[in-house]
């Protein structure tokens, strides 16, 4: 059955780095993007203008990945967007420390942002892309830490292991309704939340990498951007890295030398 999902999506995450260029990409794509903040006013307002430039409509909503009521959101910017054809889950948080000095607080606080967060968003998306019967793309950006450990990150892996999990039960659950639901998986990307400025990508040498570089958030954004168009139609429950290869090293702990590995 061919795929007639409406050009309307929602970018979690969407005030920088990779939400930012996914926003822009599907934008330029003809979709109309409903975008949340959590604080940064300036960032979505620069997101904002980036999609309109593109001639699409762009609207924004507060949110807190980590609240109950999270997955509300959906259904603000759906009402605005007037329907829904792609969910796209970026907005996540992560923390550096070791099990022994991880506190509860920051455990459940990372847990509440990178997993019952994209819970919730999906839930409520699965409801009305169901209810429209026009099939749809769920796409939730993990990490390459979604299978593979990370020194002082036990909360993070473990929320983005988890996220990679309920991807794969949420791909069971709505193919009969012709939702495909994938996930992506970055490995380290030059990003505010890396520490770099998106055109540094291609001027940081990284060693323990085969390709030798972080990735470009245009990188991982072009991987979205394939799942959310009717080329993927028989792609579901899938995890698509975009890491430049480094999963085919050793799982090196971020502070050996050459490894060059930091959130994402």
């Amino acid at each position: 059955m061919s795929d007639h999902h409406p050009r309307l999506a929602v970018v979690t995450g969407a005030d920088s780095g990779i939400g930012r260029a996914v926003a822009q990409l599907l934008a330029t794509e003809g979709y109309d993007v409903g975008l949340t903040r959590h604080e940064d006013a300036e960032g979505v307002a620069r997101t904002v203008e980036e999609v309109e430039r593109r001639g699409q409509r762009a609207f924004v909503e507060d949110f807190d990945a980590s609240d109950p009521e999270a997955g509300d959101v959906v259904d603000r910017l759906v009402d605005r967007l007037g329907g829904l054809g792609v969910l796209v889950n970026v907005a996540g948080t992560g923390h550096s420390s070791r099990v022994m000095d991880l506190t509860l607080e920051t455990w459940r606080h990372v847990l509440a942002t990178d997993l019952d967060g994209p819970f919730l968003t999906s839930q409520h998306a699965a409801r009305h892309l169901v209810a429209a019967g026009r099939g749809g793309r769920i796409v939730n950006v993990t990490s390459v830490h979604e299978y593979l450990p990370r020194l002082g990150a036990a909360a993070y892996c473990a929320a983005k292991a988890g996220l990679g999990a309920l991807t794969k039960v949420l791909a069971l659950e709505l193919g009969e309704h012709r939702i495909t639901v994938n996930s992506v998986a970055p490995g380290e990307i030059a990003t505010e939340m890396t520490g770099m400025e998106t055109q540094e990508a291609y001027h940081q040498d990284r060693p323990g990498n085969p390709l030798g570089r972080p990735g470009h958030v245009n990188e991982v954004a072009a991987l979205v951007a394939f799942l959310a168009s009717p080329s993927s139609a028989y792609v579901t429950g899938s995890t698509l890295t975009v890491d430049g290869g480094l999963g085919l090293m050793a799982a090196h702990g971020h502070d050996q030398a050459g490894s060059g590995w930091r959130e994402v």
